[in-house]
């Protein structure tokens, strides 16, 4: 295999990349220009990966350097930051939701109960693009509820109710809000930063009082 295909844009490519698929759709989802986008698949296609149809492409998943890059894919980016950068290259609707959208609304400052043995991941998906999230998964080795290491936890909706914050979906402020109230013994602190954060009356009491 030419080594120069062994590049973050080719990754990208195979990730995102479905059994019958058009170069513009790719680029899309993997967020490169068609040009660029068309030139890395016309080298893939000259590896035998791809295979050229009238406007799009094929997959060819018997190819042997297909299976090998898969292979690399699964034993070496099997980690955390791999799971959530992979779920953008899906084409799937989705977003953020429960501890995820805690973390995403305090801006990072707040994590609960995940380490690199348990970590699951809370995302909302709509329920037209469940099977598609499932195949991506299937192929990627991408493990869904399983209480063990790293794992996606997904909520299936019909619809989603979402905004978008630092460039990724999420729950809502206040639904997020809503789920810390529920859950308070856990979130307390998380709160604390959302009231000062957003200037939202939550009647929370800061920690420095509580120890008064």
């Amino acid at each position: 295999m030419n080594i120069e295909l062994l590049n973050p844009y080719v990754l990208k490519i195979l990730i995102s990349a479905r059994n019958e698929d058009s170069i513009s759709s790719i680029s899309e989802r993997i967020g490169l220009s068609y040009g660029w986008t068309h030139k890395w698949i016309e080298e893939l296609v000259k590896e035998g990966i791809l295979k050229e149809k009238w406007r799009g492409i094929l997959l060819q998943k018997n190819n042997r350097s297909y299976q090998n890059i898969l292979r690399f894919i699964k034993e070496n980016l099997n980690n955390v930051k791999f799971y959530y950068s992979a779920l953008q290259l899906f084409g799937i609707e989705y977003c953020f939701t429960k501890t995820d959208a805690v973390y995403l609304w305090t801006e990072g400052r707040y994590n609960i109960a995940r380490y690199r043995d348990y970590y699951p991941i809370f995302i909302k998906i709509k329920e037209k693009d469940y099977s598609l999230f499932l195949e991506y998964c299937r192929k990627l080795g991408l493990k869904i509820n399983v209480n063990k290491g790293i794992f996606y936890s997904p909520e299936i909706v019909k619809e989603l109710i979402c905004t978008k914050k630092d460039n990724s979906y999420v729950d809502t402020l206040n639904s997020t809000i809503d789920f810390m109230k529920e859950n308070i013994y856990n979130f307390q602190p998380a709160l604390e930063m959302i009231q000062e954060m957003y200037n939202k009356k939550l009647k929370i009491k800061y920690r420095e009082a509580n120890l008064v």
